[in-house]
């Protein structure tokens, strides 16, 4: 049947939607949100490694470690507005060119940062500078997620939609391995070691740059990929049949604001165990921040980020396992239970990660089950969100409900961390893990089923 439009529209089993192959939108999808995870997880590794060193002025380690986390969650706080802005054009006028966007705005302030000048050269101003970037990155990404999520499920096969969707989330283990990888690299092949290597250090002085400036290569492949798709057929019909809106974010905090707060708590649990699992475990791993009784967990940073990498492998493989189970099972009782595993093992944090028998095997062991848990929660929400919301407003909702979980959830995560273990040490990591857990599953104990939603819906 063609669409109103007279494009040619793929059945529900066919290996094309408009004459494009799936496989092209998988790629297209995947490599997108590789890319620009990749840009964010370089910042969230330089957080720990580079930026309490060269941005900030010297002092307590701890200080300086706790205000480079305040420009990291800087860009959780962009994220909704950039939810916002992309949200009414890939709602106005479409989810491709939208998408371009998204991925010029964040590759464009990556490169940037790149080339800042440090607090010794330009002194205050070097935050500044550094905290305007890391916000621009914020804007970009928040209208990236919701983007390639709509890309995957609005030309999913019939009863695929979360298989479909779980690929761009795959771009998120991807683009962290990437960016550490390159980062592990670095460090080894400049024979950099955190703990005792001056702040004349090649590393220091240009190599961290180097993974800043290679994402403007990876913002051109994605760019050359996405201008190649064509615009989903769901939206194209809510075109043709007028069903758009003059003001996306007004619509949906006026007809979809319970969804709005449901999928902000779904999503609740799964930024604060990721970002529990990777930004702050660096920092409580390799000893910049001990625990309340002043015993560190001292590993090399070179080996705690190899056991990082083979962590995160973890992560990558159970994404593809949570599509599955969420179109086996339904979205709902998959979630469920893998949201009250993610709160029994926050509250085992004390037996994995307490530092006087934190050996470096069960800290990968702690990493991995982690990241596992990442993968199981992270795979289905790219379908769930986006069933929560109607055509019109779906880019816009499914936006501000992702990032405002990571303003909730991601951006005070580190910092809120931190501030426990050395507090009343790593136990209450995992008991604020547990809390944002539980507020989780409440949210999906109250929502409905999502897998047989149709998404031609407008209301």
């Amino acid at each position: 049947m063609p669409n109103p439009d007279g494009s040619r529209v793929s059945g529900p089993t066919s290996d094309e939607v408009d004459g494009v192959p799936r496989s092209r939108i998988v790629i297209a999808s995947m490599v997108g949100t590789s890319i620009e995870f990749f840009d964010f997880y370089i910042y969230a590794t330089a957080a720990v490694l580079v930026f309490p060193r060269l941005f900030f002025p010297a002092g307590n380690d701890t200080t300086a470690l706790l205000a480079s986390f305040a420009t990291f969650g800087l860009a959780f706080v962009a994220r909704p507005i950039g939810s916002v802005l992309f949200g009414h054009f890939g709602d106005r006028i479409g989810r491709k060119a939208t998408l371009v966007g998204s991925l010029l705005t964040m590759g464009i302030a990556t490169f940037l940062i790149g080339l800042l000048p440090t607090y010794d050269s330009v002194g205050i101003i070097a935050p500044m500078l550094l905290a305007l970037m890391r916000f621009t990155q914020g804007v970009g990404l928040g209208g990236e997620w919701s983007g390639a999520a709509l890309l995957a499920t609005e030309t999913a096969k019939e009863g695929k939609r979360a298989w479909a969707a779980m690929w761009p989330q795959l771009g998120a283990p991807i683009g962290f391995l990437m960016a550490n990888g390159i980062f592990l690299i670095l460090t080894l092949s400049l024979d950099y070691d955190s703990k005792t290597s001056g702040a004349d250090h090649a590393f220091l002085t240009w190599g961290w740059r180097v993974p800043f400036l290679l994402s403007a290569i990876m913002v051109i492949i994605g760019l050359y990929v996405r201008l190649k798709l064509e615009e989903t057929p769901v939206f194209k019909r809510a075109v043709a049949n007028g069903q758009r809106v003059k003001t996306p974010v007004a619509e949906v905090f006026k007809t979809s604001w319970r969804p709005l707060i449901l999928g902000t708590f779904v999503m609740l649990a799964t930024y604060t165990l990721f970002y529990v699992m990777t930004t702050w475990v660096v920092s409580y791993g390799t000893g910049k921040v001990v625990d309340h009784s002043g015993v560190a967990v001292t590993i090399a940073y070179t080996d705690f980020l190899g056991l990082q990498l083979i962590s995160v492998l973890f992560f990558a493989a159970f994404v593809p396992v949570s599509g599955w189970l969420a179109d086996r099972f339904g979205r709902r009782i998959t979630l469920i239970v893998i949201t009250t595993a993610i709160i029994l093992f926050g509250l085992s944090f004390k037996w994995f990660a307490a530092p006087e028998s934190a050996t470096e095997s069960r800290m990968l062991l702690f990493m991995c089950v982690g990241l596992a848990l990442m993968g199981l929660t992270f795979g289905p929400m790219s379908a769930v969100l986006p069933e929560l919301f109607p055509t019109n407003v779906r880019y816009t909702g499914s936006g501000i409900s992702y990032n405002t979980a990571s303003i909730l959830g991601a951006a005070v995560a580190p910092f809120i961390a931190t501030w426990l273990v050395n507090s009343y040490g790593v136990a209450w990591v995992g008991v604020y893990l547990a809390i944002a857990a539980a507020l989780t599953l409440f949210a999906l104990v109250v929502m409905k089923e999502t897998r047989g939603r149709d998404l031609e819906t407008v209301s």
